[in-house]
């Protein structure tokens, strides 16, 4: 994202949620209820049966989920060596700032200093 903010010469604002916060999310929210409901009952005995039970979930006023099973391994606990993180150009919110922050450009071109 810091080259993506360098070559477009634009702060890119980044917003987590923390871990086990996805009820922040009003979308998620919405369907979290009426998945519950669509599995109810059903053994969840495989990741197949899971994706199905999600993937075939609607709500009344026509909202529908997609679902795929990622199967990609991703690489955990990764370090990122001190030298890499010192050239990053990171500007923490005020809010929440292990979850929110923006990467600045790194060139001398003026930005706006708006968080968007």
């Amino acid at each position: 994202m810091q080259k993506l903010a360098d070559e477009i010469g634009i702060v890119i604002a980044v917003c987590h949620f923390p871990p086990g916060t996805s009820k922040w999310n009003k979308i998620e929210h919405c369907m979290f209820s009426f998945i519950s409901m669509n599995w109810r009952g059903k053994p969840l005995s495989s990741y197949e049966m899971i994706i199905k039970l999600i993937g075939s979930t609607k709500t009344k006023k026509g909202l529908e989920i997609q679902a795929r099973l990622d199967e990609r391994d991703y690489e955990r606990g990764m370090k990122i060596a001190d030298e890499d993180m010192e050239r990053l150009k990171i500007r923490l919110h005020e809010l929440y700032p292990k979850w929110n922050y923006s990467l600045e450009p790194r060139t001398t071109a003026s930005v706006s200093e708006e968080i968007v």
